[in-house]
């Protein structure tokens, strides 16, 4: 079997929430006035710091603003703020740097994140707190000494730091233990939702693991905390895969390489189906059938193959039929450089 953190441990993602001193929450904004203060205040005191670039979700057609919340450089929440919402990106750094965005008049005023590969909380932490350090020096956050900082949702006060851990979690899915291991992870104080957060689902047999808790807690504390709890998660995958294996290796075995002969050769795929063959290659790699250059390499098919982002190929003008052709020679092209037998 491959390393099971590199294996289970999709990605690490830090979200900071804060609100500006003297405006409303955004769900309170009184005009298209105050919104625009809001982004051009954010905007320039970030764009000095970092090489961001400024969406308006206005501005942006559904294609686009799609593929930036399936990128989950955005939420699908402020895509759909056509009135109020914008998005600070950087798109200067390459996979290796991370993703780093700012939601602006979200459920915030601003949802500062980033995301990188593997299990990295203080590296990932120490990256954005740099950031909001320097941020805070030309913004007046809204804070209160008892309190912390304020937020929009209660369940944000304090710190208003979210750390989340995305997990691939097939074995424990298919042996039907998810529901326990939900009930123990909530009883440690934290929670585990789907793809993209409350009320989505596990696409993929994927899974994010974010604290609950904010207020009344250090950030190390908390850091910590999501760390041993993704671990405590990793080592039950681990056993649950070596349970499929003694249930019936051949069967899996059989079922992965399957999954990738199919992936490899087809001229046309959807991408729910595509999606269920990437899952049985990456835990067919995880158990030693096939060999992968990197995890992160299936990752980025999963997100190039996503309807929006294929769709980004012509501005969102493909008919869902093209569209399944072109993912299967996204794919086809992807595992030959990526998978070996």
């Amino acid at each position: 079997m491959s390393n099971n953190i590199e294996s289970t441990v999709v990605s690490t993602r830090i979200r900071l929430a804060r609100n500006l001193a003297g405006y409303p929450f955004p769900c309170a904004l009184r005009s298209a006035k105050q919104a625009r203060e809001i982004v051009r205040a954010v905007y320039d005191a970030a764009s000095g710091l970092r090489a961001f670039k400024l969406y308006y979700m206005g501005d942006l057609s559904d294609n686009v603003a799609q593929a930036l919340a399936d990128d989950h450089l955005i939420s699908t929440e402020l895509a759909a703020n056509k009135k109020y919402g914008a998005a600070l990106i950087d798109e200067s750094g390459g996979e290796e740097q991370g993703k780093f965005s700012i939601m602006i008049n979200e459920e915030d005023h601003l949802r500062e994140q980033y995301i990188a590969g593997g299990l990295c909380l203080p590296r990932a932490y120490g990256t954005l707190a740099s950031f909001d350090g320097e941020l805070s020096k030309q913004l007046r956050f809204a804070f209160d000494a008892q309190l912390g900082y304020l937020t929009a949702c209660p369940t944000n006060l304090g710190t208003g730091l979210r750390a989340s851990v995305m997990l691939f979690l097939p074995a424990l899915t298919r042996l039907r233990k998810m529901d326990r291991v939900i009930r123990e992870i909530s009883r440690l104080g934290h929670t585990v939702r789907g793809v993209y957060g409350e009320g989505s689902a596990a696409e993929g047999f994927m899974y994010q693991l974010s604290n609950e808790v904010t207020l009344g807690v250090a950030e190390e504390y908390i850091l910590s905390e999501v760390r041993r709890a993704a671990l405590e998660v990793v080592n039950l995958e681990s056993q649950a895969r070596r349970a499929l294996c003694e249930q019936d290796e051949v069967g899996i075995r059989d079922e992965c390489l399957r999954d990738y002969g199919i992936l490899a050769n087809c001229a046309r795929i959807s991408y729910e189906e595509c999606l269920q063959r990437i899952s049985g290659i990456r835990l067919g790699a995880a158990l030693g059938f096939l060999e992968v250059n990197s995890f992160r390499a299936l990752d980025q098919l999963t997100e190039a193959a996503r309807p929006a982002n294929v769709g980004l190929y012509s501005d969102g003008k493909l008919t869902a039929a093209e569209r399944d052709v072109l993912r299967a020679q996204l794919c086809a092209k992807a595992l030959a450089g990526a998978v070996h037998r």
